[in-house]
């Protein structure tokens, strides 16, 4: 998980981890657990994904240590878009052409930790300890890891060549796309809703290997989330540019993103298309629309009159684009925590409409499949109970040698079917002349920017002492 682009507020650390401990599955209405140090599996029924998470770091008591970033260790994974069936009364009729998982979760001990404000790497082991007389051998075996996994980092990453892939097929005709659109605007019209976002996926074979994608990935479209998981057969790799939530000393935090323009070509040209953006009423009102649906979700679980809207109607700039950004704060009230959070808001606004449970049963009515992954969350839950996810779009789904994309857009009443379709494809790139799950063209992956070097041996911050270990259960 990497932030490579955007403010120390929402960019400030990347993460890197391997051999987890435990991989959660979530289906309908089974979990399962897999302990990958002695091979044990259990299974359960479970009709929520992250009261199973919460169960299993319910177990794990993480030493205090001053100075440590929101995470280190805990949960890493995704919550699909379809995983909302279990939360709310969706119906369950929609294909599941591609038949992921509503969730995956990885649960890692050993994660190394880049800080770009402080450009240092951290090494973090977390040392599990049953018993007070196991205490010296944990950390001895902690702190062999971190001795190993600082050689790791230093060895060269091979690099692949990859060719070509064929034309993405989409499983949305364009007469059918227009079709969809002109029906959400008569849904629009009768008032059932404000808004709601249609989507098409597009496939694509994969000549080359998912990472070569992420390295390139990064280098055309930094953002400040990106992720790449291997769950062993299933990838999932995006650049999104949009927190889902972020809690985090007792705070959860979410920043709707809505309205678009192209960076200027001279900072006269930014300046313009900024005061353009803010100027856009369309543009203007599905941004205030979002606010208030944020507003709605945080105060769900959040402290009464403790939700609040900050830096309301920002430009935010990236390297290609530009947003309007706010920030919707709110107070956990003291019987809700993280998962609780995600809950409460997912899915976004952003990828489903309003009011949010209707859109969500007219885009069943309008899409054929299920979306998997596409508008769910990627993220991470920490052993200290912190959480950040972001919304998954600009995302690839690699699986059996076959890339997956989806891309879609808010359709209002003003909406044109014509335009919502090009703004699809574009999201998509699928009018590019590479294929979309091209990125990883060959010449570009080479310059993607490396980890920055390790300190020396030795200077690796061992961040636990053998008393913190001990005071561990």
């Amino acid at each position: 998980m990497e932030s490579v682009e955007g403010g120390e507020s929402v960019a400030r650390y990347s993460f890197l981890g391997s051999r987890p401990r435990v991989i959660v599955e979530s289906r309908g209405n089974e979990v399962k657990r897999r302990y990958l140090r002695d091979g044990r599996t259990e299974t359960t029924e479970s009709a929520d994904p992250l009261s199973a998470l919460r169960d299993v770091l319910q177990d794990v008591v993480p030493a205090n240590i001053e100075g440590l970033p929101p995470f280190h260790g805990g949960f890493v994974g995704y919550l699909a878009y379809d995983a909302v069936r279990r939360f709310e009364r969706l119906p369950e009729s929609v294909e599941d052409s591609l038949g992921l998982p509503d969730a995956m979760f990885l649960l890692a001990d050993s994660v190394l930790v880049f800080d770009r404000a402080r450009n240092v790497i951290q090494v973090v082991v977390n040392a599990s300890v049953p018993d007070a007389s196991l205490a010296d051998q944990a950390y001895d075996a902690a702190e062999a890891q971190i001795e190993a996994t600082v050689s790791e980092i230093r060895a060269p990453l091979p690099y692949r060549l990859g060719l070509p892939g064929g034309e993405p097929v989409s499983n949305t005709s364009r007469e059918r796309y227009l079709e969809m659109v002109r029906q959400a605007k008569d849904y629009v019209a009768a008032g059932d809703i404000i808004q709601v976002v249609p989507s098409q996926r597009f496939e694509t074979p994969l000549t080359v290997h998912p990472f070569d994608f992420y390295r390139a990935l990064r280098v055309v479209n930094p953002s400040p989330y990106m992720y790449y998981l291997d769950f062993d057969g299933l990838v999932i790799a995006g650049a999104s540019p949009e927190m889902m939530t972020r809690t985090e000393g007792g705070t959860i935090e979410t920043r709707p993103i809505a309205g678009t323009r192209p960076r200027g070509r001279t900072p006269e040209e930014d300046v313009a298309l900024a005061a353009e953006l803010l100027a856009d009423e369309k543009e203007r009102a599905e941004h205030v629309m979002l606010v208030d649906l944020a507003r709605n979700d945080i105060g769900r679980v959040a402290s009464y009159g403790r939700v609040q809207v900050e830096d309301f109607m920002s430009i935010e700039r990236y390297s290609h684009v530009m947003h309007i950004v706010s920030r919707v704060r709110g107070e956990l009230r003291p019987d809700t925590d993280a998962f609780d959070a995600l809950r409460a808001t997912f899915p976004a606004g952003t990828l489903s409409g309003a009011p949010k449970i209707r859109a969500m049963e007219i885009i069943d009515e309008l899409e054929t499949e299920r979306r998997g992954v596409y508008g769910g969350a990627v993220g991470y839950f920490s052993y200290s109970g912190a959480s950040d996810t972001a919304i998954a779009i600009r995302t690839l789904v690699a699986k059996d040698g076959v890339g997956y994309f989806q891309a879609g857009g808010g359709v209002v009443a003003e909406s044109d079917p014509a335009s919502e379709y090009d703004e699809s494809c574009r999201k998509a790139d699928c009018g590019a002349r590479r294929p979309p799950h091209g990125p990883p063209r060959p010449r570009l992956a080479p310059h993607a920017e490396p980890l920055p070097t390790p300190h020396p041996r030795g200077a690796a911050r061992r961040e636990r002492t053998q008393d913190d270990f001990r005071h561990r259960r």
